[in-house]
């Protein structure tokens, strides 16, 4: 084991120490409360941690909410399909007042080439 001969120096002690600076913690605002917290943890003032509760209090209150938030989500997307659905009866009734138009088109180059026969 390797053991030094003398003893280190206050001053080169105090040298090699000159970096060991102690910082500030990192500090950001609750999203819910608007508290000072210590960054990744859980906040002490309302114990939410990325604006969800942590607490099983709260966490039990907040699943109630959510079973009644999925039929809004469900009348969003039947809004949607219905609106896709509309678009596509709408080009379907495009495609079908097309058709008629187009054969008569050819009604009409029919007869004249019949008149040009004569």
């Amino acid at each position: 084991m390797a053991v030094p001969k003398k003893r280190t120096g206050h001053s080169a002690q105090g040298k090699r120490r000159s970096n060991w600076k102690a910082t500030r913690p990192e500090l950001t605002k609750c999203p819910n409360c608007g508290e000072p917290v210590l960054t990744h943890t859980v906040c002490t003032a309302c114990g939410t941690y990325k604006g969800k509760p942590v607490r099983l209090k709260d966490r039990v209150e907040e699943v109630k909410a959510e079973e009644k938030k999925p039929a809004k989500k469900s009348t969003k997307k039947a809004a949607k399909e219905e609106k896709v659905e509309e678009t596509k009866a709408e080009e379907v009734v495009e495609v079908k007042e097309e058709l008629p138009a187009e054969e008569v088109k050819t009604e009409t180059a029919e007869e004249t080439s019949e008149t040009e026969e004569k």
